[in-house]
Order: C-alpha cells, then structure tokens, then sequence
C-alpha cells in the first residue's frame, strides 16, 4: 500500500546535496507537512507514495534552499550609504552614528523585510543574524516565512538597544527565552567580536549560550589590523585569545576567518566550531582571502555569507558562490582548489552545519525539514547543457546561474515564493518606506558633516574608550604627604611613570565636545627626555549626576593617534577656540582594595595653577563603575586628602574658570 504524502515533486533534476551528493536526473521528492519523506528517481517515488498535490517541475533543478551563513539584514536600509571607505571610517563614520539615531524596532523590521525579499527572490531559505533588537529582526523572518538562526548583538558600546553590555545580556536571555524551540527561528548569542567586547563579555556569553544550548555567533580574525591589535594587547593572536575566554564551551559560528594560521585552523576544528566565508565583504573592503580551501581539508564545516548589504552591497548567494569559488582559485593560485561542486555544498549543508543546525535542513533527505528552490537552468546564459561529467550541472549552476533563476522557494513545507511571485510580503509598500527613511538620513549626515567625530574618526586609527569615568581631582598644597602615603601598607604600586605634557584643547561652535591635542614627554630618572608620544583625544560632554555618586561620569571619548604637527590639525579641525596647557605629570597605577587606579600628581605650570591630585580610572561597566565611585574617595582619604572639594571637571575647565 502506498504511503500517504502531501507533496510529490516530479520531473525535477534532484540535487540532494547529502552526504553522497545523490543526483536523480529524472528525479522527485516527497513531504508531508513540513518534512521530507524522501528524494530519488521519480518512477520510484511514484510507485510508494500517493500525494494529494503533484507538482510537475518542468525540468528545472530542484534542490536545497540556499544557506546565508553571516549577514546583518536589517542593514537593506542602509545600502548604499557610505563606500570605497576604509572599515573603520565606514563603521565609525558612518553607520555607528546613523545606527544610533535612527535603529528602532521598527527599522529592525523594515529592514528584515526588505532583506527576505531579497533572499527568497535569489533562494535563500535560512540565514544567520546578527543586530540589534533581533527580536524584532525574529518576528519579520517568522512573519515572512523563513528560518534563520538570530544572535543578539553584544559589545562593550552603547548600542542602539542597550546603554550597557549587561543591558545586551540581559535582554539576550531573554530573547534566548521568547524564542526557544520556535520552528523556524534558532536564537543564538552574539558578542559582536574580540575587539569591541571585553574578557567578561566573552566569557558571559559563551556560558549563556551554553546554558541553553543555541549557537554563539561572532567575528574573528577579519582584519589583519585586527590581527596585530591582538598580538599587541594580548600578546597572542585572536583564536587562542577567545579559547582562553571559553568562547568554545558553546556552538561557535565563526564570520570571516581571514587571518588564521594552520594552529588556529586546527583550534577551530577541534572545537567544532562552524565558519562563515564572506568573499565580497572581505573584497570590497580589502580584508583580504580567507584560507577557504585550508579549512575545509581541515574538515572545518565553512559556510558562506553575504554580510551585511551596507557591506556587500546585495544579499545575492549565487554571486556569493561564485566569488568564492572564483577569490580561492586566486587566492592559492590552484584552479581546482575550491571546485564548483564544493562551493555549491558550502552554500547549502556545509553551511547549515556551520551554523549548528544541519540536522534540520541543508539537503534533501528523509526526516529533514522541506527546505527547498526551483532553479531554472534553462536560460539563455545558462545553455547548452552537457552531461558527460556528472559533476557540469554544478558548475552550471556556480558559474552561470543567476539569482533571478529562480523560480520557486519552500520553507518549512509552506511556499514563499511561486513562479517568481513572493506570497508572504508586500515589495511596493517596503520600498515606499524604505525610500521616506532615506531621505531623513540623508538630512542627518547632511546636518553633520562638520561633526568633529567624523574629521577625528576619518583620519583613522580611532579607537572608543569606556563609557563610564570615575575622577577626582583635590586642589593640593604640599604633595609630599601624598608621596608618603603611596608607600604605605593597603596601596600597591604596579608602576609608577613621569612625563611632561603639552596639551591644546579645541574647542568648536556649536559645542561638540572639546578635542585635546597631546605631546607627552617620557623622562626617566634623570629627568632627561626618554621619548615621545602624540595623540588626539576628544572628550565629550559629561554626564555628572546621572548616578548616585557625584565623582562618576558618563561621557565619550574617543582616542586617535597624532600622526600630524598641531599646525595640521588646527587648519584640519578648524576650531572657535585653543588653550594650552602645561604640566609635570607623575602618575602610578597603583592597586587598592583589589582595585586599581591611576594616581596622577600634576604640577601645573602654565597656567601655573600649583598641585593637583587626579584620581580616576574607566571602565564599561554601570555596576562597576558605581562600585568604584565609592572606593575612589576611599582612596582619596588614605592618601590624605579631604574629599570635601573634590571636582570632577577637566584641567581645561578649570583653566577656563581662571581665566
């Protein structure tokens, strides 16, 4: 008796795309509800099952939907806005600031929607997020009828959702909670990466993600900047940085991967982590050629993404694949490294497996989810066909098939897509919004182009410093009780330095923070010059009774080397106002009650203003930041000074008040 289906597929070249890369030339495919019963020659399937619907494919391919392994879909609507940048001018320039002016919950769908457009119109059927308000970005991918896995962005930056990392962790909990077991949408965890995220970020979210068992999805090694930051600051490179942080006690989804050594190959492999190869991304913005081939003889599971489409521009995978095959064949100088067959398989179970989920979906076999495309083959830029290698009908489909190709898309057992009309969203009325919100950014970046922050950040190397500052300063008569408290039991010294410093603060109409222009003298024990460093800081306006304690700040501050004479940055930044101020600095970064903090006693020499004692130190965090606003004054009183007029103001301020 046969056995009962919903759907029988017929007249289909079948690409299974499983473990022995079946191909049914005159093949078919049965489900029922959301799973596949079974794919092989289609005189077979006829003869055991009995379908209520058949569907006559016409000779087209029909094969596993496409895997979009990294991306941050939201970003459709910021396509466009800033290219032919370097990343950091790019990230920090642009997108960071239109990010947090305009990225909502309502953006976040928006921008979702219009992606999955774009991904079901070129057969994407499951792709991996990640951005913020990604529960947002969840209700438009279930609403739009696609799977995906969803990560939750978390850094050490205030970000459009979350003022701090514990706000981002907090409310990844609970997204991993609303979200669990949903039949289309995997949450997962994302630390957005190495260097935008501290160790107790990294090891936070590898044991929330192993907690519930999701996948924890994260940027390594994309940059070779990134790269020798590393090595600088951790005196390692970037993959046994995050396995000393645990990040592999959970399921990690690696994007990018460019600059990893054979050891760190084999790191990532022996940890099962998945990889994400985004071959336009890394072109166009010059990161460089990931070593594809090296990974996967090293039997990584490497999938392969778009990025983000303000990175990329396009969510299209067929041109993905075919760049990938295309940038490994350059890359090893070796036309077979990378065949077309094996790019095919990256972009459907290779990639599913890479992002932990390839018992669901990825190819075409019994007990899998009805995750599947049509593929018209037949076209123009598409003939003739040859079948003398079994193998050709890959390449046709690397190397010559468009996005437009498709015709039919299934997720899950339900269409979204037949004969090239989408069934689940609405294009015109997505665009006419799309279009309405392009207009007010075009307004903003228009408004801001003489932002000191984006002139500070253009010339490069920019880096962002914490957000919360505990300081105070103490107006002092005789520093040598201080001295002397410094060698008392309770204070630890971990090193003590001495510089002069020449310092030019900017100041800008209409007001923008204040940019500080610093020469910092070394001198050594002789009171000779040791050497010399330049940097330009920029210090935005604080924030001083947004928390309990008067002595804590919450302001940005932004910190860029000064590669340039102060005559260049002044007809550079063109600023109302320049006051200059010199100081002998001898600063200790001393340990006190098992926290640590910088001990500065500054003679002010012009103007001359006397002794100062600084005490201060930074960090990301909210909850530390109020822990330490408490033992700073604690620290002031065991050096001997009264904390009754004690200020928090810069030296700039001050001078400004005495003027």
């Amino acid at each position: 008796m046969a056995e009962k289906a919903d759907l029988l597929f017929t007249n289909a070249l079948v690409l299974a795309m499983d473990e022995a890369m079946n191909q049914f030339e005159v093949g078919a495919l049965a489900i029922k509800g959301d799973t596949i019963l079974a794919a092989g020659p289609e005189a077979e399937l006829r003869k055991k099952f009995d379908a209520k619907e058949i569907v006559d494919c016409g000779g087209k391919v029909l094969m596993p939907g496409l895997v979009n392994a990294h991306t941050h879909v939201p970003m459709t609507l910021l396509r466009g806005l800033a290219d032919d940048l370097r990343l950091d001018v790019w990230l920090m320039g642009y997108i960071m600031p239109v990010e947090r002016e305009f990225v909502n919950p309502e953006f976040v769908r928006l921008g979702t929607s219009i992606g999955c457009a774009e991904f079901i119109r070129s057969g994407v059927t499951t792709f991996a997020d990640m951005y913020y308000f990604e529960s947002s970005v969840a209700e438009a991918t279930a609403a739009a009828g696609l799977r995906a896995v969803c990560g939750q962005t978390i850094m050490r930056f205030p970000s459009p959702d979350a003022q701090s990392f514990e706000d981002s962790l907090a409310a990844t909990r609970q997204f991993i909670e609303q979200w669990l077991n949903h039949p289309l949408i995997v949450p997962a965890v994302s630390p957005h990466a190495p260097y935008s995220c501290t160790e107790e970020i990294l090891r936070a979210s590898a044991a929330l993600a192993a907690e519930f068992d999701v996948p924890l999805h994260t940027h390594i090694a994309e940059t070779a900047f990134e790269v020798e930051n590393a090595r600088r600051d951790w005196g390692m490179p970037v993959v046994p940085y995050v396995k000393k942080q645990n990040l592999f006690d959970a399921k990690v989804l690696a994007a990018h991967c460019v600059h990893v050594d054979a050891g760190e190959i084999n790191t990532l492999k022996h940890h099962g982590a998945g990889i994400a190869h985004n071959p336009s991304s890394n072109l166009k913005l010059a990161s460089g050629a990931a070593p594809v081939a090296e990974m996967l003889n090293a039997g990584l599971n490497v999938g392969i993404g778009t990025d983000g489409p303000a990175s990329n521009n396009d969510l299209d995978m067929f041109e993905e694949v075919r760049l990938a095959a295309f940038l490994s064949k350059f890359h090893t100088n070796d036309p077979t490294s990378l065949p077309a067959q094996t790019a095919l398989l990256m972009a459907t179970r290779l990639g599913a497996q890479a992002l932990h989920i390839g018992q669901r979906t990825g190819s075409l076999e019994a007990g899998k989810r009805a995750d599947l495309i049509l593929v018209d083959i037949n076209q123009v830029h598409n003939s003739p066909h040859f079948r003398r290698d079994p193998n050709s009908v890959y390449a046709q489909l690397v190397y010559a098939t468009k996005a437009t190709d498709v015709s039919d898309v299934m997720v899950n057992g339900k269409w979204v897509m037949r004969h090239h009309e989408l069934l689940t969203l609405d294009e015109s009325e997505m665009l006419a919004h799309a279009a309405d919100l392009a207009k007010e950014i075009d307004s903003f970046l228009i408004a801001r182009e003489s932002s000191v922050l984006s002139k500070l950040i253009a010339i490069g190397g920019t880096t962002q410093e914490e957000s919360f500052e505990i300081q105070v300063k103490v107006k002092v008569e005789d520093p040598k009780p201080i001295l002397g408290a410094l060698t008392k039991p309770g204070i630890k010294i971990i090193y003590n330095r001495h510089y002069r410093e020449y310092d030019a603060y900017f100041k800008f109409k209409p007001q923008q923070g204040i940019l500080r222009y610093r020469e910092d003298e070394f001198l050594n024990e002789r009171g000779e010059v040791d050497h010399v460093r330049y940097r330009l800081t920029l210090v935005g306006d604080p924030h001083e009774r947004e928390f309990p304690s008067d002595v804590m700040l919450s302001r940005s501050r932004f910190l860029a080397p000064a590669n340039q004479s102060l005559r260049f940055y002044r007809e550079y930044f063109q600023p109302s106002e320049e006051i200059h101020i010199v100081k002998d600095r001898r600063r200790w970064l001393v340990r006190f009650k098992d926290t640590e903090f910088y001990v500065n006693l500054d003679r002010m020499d012009e103007p001359a203003l006397g002794f100062f004692l600084e005490l201060k130190t930074r960090t990301w965090s909210r909850r530390d930041a109020e822990h330490k606003s408490t033992l700073v004054l604690e620290l002031a009183k065991f050096l001997g000074v009264s904390t009754q007029e004690t200020e928090a103001r810069e030296y700039v301020r001050i001078v400004e008040e005495n003027k």
